[in-house]
């Protein structure tokens, strides 16, 4: 299988642990350069360290995505030092919990995470690429994007915008050498469920021990940049979940209240 990623860079953003940090040594294994962004300089600086003492090479910027000013200095940084030719927007938070009890700082954070960043990255680093022309963006998103559920409403919503998002500028770039995608990812082994609890009034995410490792989940973005499609599911048996919103959401509109009051309890 030919790789023509070797030499390349990558930014991989909220990669200071989970899904992020195992995707940039993934990335770094198959001969990608990367830039780390997040907000954790010291779990940013230990990945360095580790990357570079496997033979790679990494920069670390420090950045709250939730910041616009943040999100431009990255892109100028980057800029400065040549460009990038892969964008994993990966950064994002969830919540669980009833919508109503959920503080609006919380709320107006996640919107500026998980959709403004995104956004505003992509806008940053998409022309960038066509005029290049070559580069993918990778949106990491959620199977509950296709299964909106209780007690994740805003989170939910965020993953349904990165779904329509993904999907409109997959047809906008066709016949162009820039690809869009997004990884519509089940319950995942990471620090995800316990941050989540952590937030003001959050609540234990039900799926906090269930998951696909985040090296796999590495393993399968490494694969959709050497076969660049719309959507992929992780794992893959997940490619159901729009059928099971179609054929059992009124399953869910019944059950769906009870298992989050009993959650709550």
């Amino acid at each position: 299988m030919k790789n023509d990623w070797k030499n390349k860079v990558a930014i991989v953003t909220g990669a200071s642990s989970g899904i992020g940090a195992a995707t940039a040594r993934h990335l770094v294994k198959q001969g990608l350069n990367v830039i780390l962004v997040a907000r954790r300089l010291e779990r940013l600086l230990d990945l360095k360290e580790h990357i570079e003492a496997m033979g790679g090479k990494a920069k670390v910027i420090v950045a709250d995505l939730s910041h616009e000013t943040d999100r431009e200095r990255v892109f100028e940084s980057v800029q400065a030092d040549g460009g990038a030719d892969v964008l994993i927007n990966n950064a994002g938070f969830g919540w669980y919990g009833y919508y109503n009890e959920m503080p609006w700082e919380t709320a107006r954070e996640m919107l500026e995470v998980n959709i403004s960043a995104a956004v505003h990255l992509t806008s940053l680093f998409l022309p960038e690429m066509q005029k290049r022309g070559r580069g993918h963006i990778i949106n990491i998103g959620s199977i509950s994007g296709s299964i909106p559920s209780q007690g994740i409403a805003l989170y939910s919503a965020s993953k349904s915008f990165l779904d329509a998002f993904t999907t409109a500028l997959y047809r906008e770039t066709q016949r162009t050498q820039v690809h869009i995608s997004v990884a519509r990812v089940g319950p995942v082994l990471t620090e995800f469920c316990e941050t989540a609890l952590q937030r003001e009034k959050g609540g234990h995410v039900p799926t906090e021990r269930m998951g696909v490792t985040a090296e796999h989940v590495a393993q399968r973005i490494w694969q959709l940049l050497l076969h660049p499609k719309r959507v992929i599911y992780i794992p893959r048996w997940l490619s159901v979940t729009p059928w099971v919103e179609l054929s059992f959401g009124w399953l869910e509109d019944l059950i769906g209240p009870l298992l989050l009051r009993r959650q709550q309890t």
